[in-house]
């Protein structure tokens, strides 16, 4: 079996004893190990130049040399390969090395065991899906990208309030006033949109919410839509250039002659289930959702 690892960027400390083990591990059960190119220079360091035996992918190929990637990291790494989604992506095992960990539904103390059944095929998933976004100019794209959690437009300026115009399916929703817009899956419900005001979403929920940022009116709240739906928003000429960003990790500026088109794409990563776990335990446990404060 070939397993690609995928790393929380930057840090050596934090793998310095757990990626080893983990290696090892996998090397004495007879799995090939591949990490991602750019990770050369860190991989030596933390095995001490003895990578002899590792193969180095570039990311854009992993759906297609792997049989099961391993994400070890907090959500954002995992949600930053899950990006990369084809239709053979094969499925992800996320284990959380982080603070929060809402969708990394493994840890380091329980890693090993449910390793030993995914190698035996005794495992369950569930769909990740992926959403796209595409720039237009004049009808014409000039940006294609994707997101997991949320699709965020606001304003780079301090404290300034711009205009948009959202329509779904064509028809108009209503004019915008205020700090932006998130437009986010039932994944990303708990992340910015959560701390915007808007909704949890049940992941068993095929829909997108569309909520604004600090609004100018009492009257624009959240709004749950089918994820069957088209979203389309432009930016007020008098207020561009915008920022667009996807899962807070990518960003590009739109001008007010720019359209954004928001869809669910037809792409979904398998995600590894954590049998132990289940989604409202989860939220009690990350938010201490449910809990009296007496």
């Amino acid at each position: 079996m070939k397993i690609s690892i995928v790393l929380k960027p930057k840090v050596v400390s934090d793998f310095s004893n757990v990626l080893p083990n983990l290696v090892d591990w996998l090397k004495r059960r007879k799995c090939s190990v591949q990490f991602l190119d750019h990770e050369q220079d860190r991989i030596h360091k933390i095995f001490k130049g003895k990578t002899k035996s590792f193969e180095f992918i570039e990311k854009d190929e992993i759906s297609k040399v792997s049989d099961l990637i391993i994400s070890l990291g907090g959500d954002g790494t995992l949600i930053g390969i899950c990006r990369k989604a084809t239709q053979t992506m094969p499925p992800v095992f996320g284990v959380n090395m982080g603070h929060l960990g809402f969708i990394t539904e493994f840890n380091k103390v329980n890693m090993f065991d449910e390793l030993t059944r995914i190698l035996k095929g005794e495992y369950t998933t569930r769909d990740l899906y992926v959403y796209s976004v595409e720039v237009q100019k004049y009808g014409k794209k000039v940006f294609k990208g994707k997101f997991i959690n949320d699709a965020v437009i606001n304003k780079n300026d301090i404290s300034r309030m711009f205009t948009l115009s959202v329509e779904v399916d064509g028809e108009h929703v209503y004019d915008l006033s205020g700090d932006g817009i998130i437009v986010s899956s039932p994944t990303g419900s708990t992340a910015y949109s959560l701390a915007a005001g808007g909704p949890i979403i049940h992941p068993g929920v095929n829909g997108i919410v569309l909520t604004p940022i600090c609004p100018h009116s009492l009257t624009h709240r959240p709004l749950l839509i089918t994820d069957k739906s088209i979203v389309k928003i432009k930016v007020d000429k008098k207020n561009s250039p915008v920022n667009l960003t996807l899962d807070g990790q990518l960003n590009i500026s739109v001008d007010s002659n720019e359209v954004v088109l928001i869809k669910r794409s037809g792409r979904k990563v398998k995600l590894i289930e954590n049998p132990d776990r289940n989604y409202f335990l989860t939220l009690k446990e990350k938010f201490t959702h449910g809990k009296r404060s007496y």
